[in-house]
């Protein structure tokens, strides 16, 4: 590039990164200045008769040259700002510092962390199709609050789901006495049969959603009750969560006339154990990950007693079992 498109490049920089009102004023002059020596060589040639020969014309610039110094600008300023954001990349508002994100999940989205902690235990449920987060949120909340009741398991089951489909009750009903008395494969095979089954809870039909909620209730109820009794002393239950895996063994002992609930529990972070009964109640409080035991002493056959897990970081409302010991 010569001298002339030098110049050029400079003044279109100028020009570019300058005030809009000093650069206009500066181009008036320039053209006052081009005016001027054009008047001057009309009085050099009059002159000289004509003849331009006799002193040097002035430099003026190649038109044709502006769109490569143009190029050249853009490639510079990109360059700029590439390096600028290099140095000082953005951040998103919830970040205060720079974070990787994976491109892809590599497993399906329901194995992601759930909003509530609780609800992890649904990938651990025998069913065909999980419900959305917020379905199975409510359906635990129901089972925790009638899995101590002395209803009986199919009135549980449609007080559980009611609420989700309050229009149809009728239906309900029928749809729980067919959950309640066929055995999982069978209830799963008519989910399956039932046309339009597709890849999730929104796209079944009205009675499939129902079917599949009354499946849901039916496990939760069962995963929330823990029968001992002296020829079966010993359960055992395990809930996945958000923070791991809370694991929970229920021994009934006895020894002559005296017997006892003992709990033995693994806690996946800090939490509360609370086991009470009627007239006695024993709580054990832990500050960090790992085993923790509480018992009652004095249990009584066919009595209702309430394990109550609360796990600081998942939830301040506690995960509610029911023990019920018998002969």
């Amino acid at each position: 590039m010569n001298s002339d498109s030098e110049s050029l490049q400079n003044q279109l920089l100028t020009w570019l990164l300058g005030d809009p009102q000093e650069t206009e004023k500066e181009n008036l002059g320039d053209c006052k200045d081009v005016q001027g020596v054009n008047n001057l060589d009309e009085t050099a040639a009059a002159t000289n008769g004509g003849d331009f020969r006799s002193r040097p014309k002035p430099q003026t610039f190649q038109l044709g040259e502006i769109p490569t110094v143009q190029e050249r600008f853009q490639a510079v300023l990109k360059r700029r700002l590439q390096i600028q954001i290099e140095n000082h990349p953005p951040l998103f508002p919830w970040e205060n510092q720079l974070t990787d994100y994976p491109d892809y999940v590599d497993k399906p989205s329901v194995d992601l962390v759930p909003v509530w902690g609780w609800a992890a235990q649904q990938v651990k449920l025998n069913l065909p199709i999980l419900l959305p987060e917020r379905v199975f949120q409510m359906l635990l909340e129901k089972c925790q609050g009638l899995v101590s009741s002395s209803l009986p398991l199919g009135t549980k089951l449609v007080q559980a789901v009611e609420n989700l489909f309050p229009a149809e009750p009728e239906i309900v009903n029928d749809i729980a006495g067919l959950v309640l008395r066929s055995p999982y494969r069978s209830a799963v095979d008519a989910i399956e049969t039932m046309p339009n089954l597709e890849s999730s809870y929104s796209d079944l039909q009205p009675r499939q959603q129902m079917a599949l909620s009354l499946m849901a209730a039916k496990q939760l109820l069962e995963n929330l009750t823990l029968p001992v009794s002296s020829t079966e002393p010993l359960v055992e239950r395990q809930w996945l969560t958000s923070a791991g895996v809370l694991t929970l063994k229920v021994e009934y002992q006895t020894q002559g006339s005296i017997s006892k609930l003992r709990v033995h529990c693994e806690l996946p972070g800090a939490g509360i154990l609370n086991l009470q009964g009627e007239a006695s109640q024993a709580m054990v409080e832990s500050s960090s990950p790992g085993a923790v035991d509480v018992e009652l002493n004095d249990i009584q056959l066919n009595q209702t007693y309430t394990l109550e897990v609360e796990l600081k970081e998942i939830d301040n409302r506690p995960l509610v079992f029911v023990i019920v010991p018998t002969a």
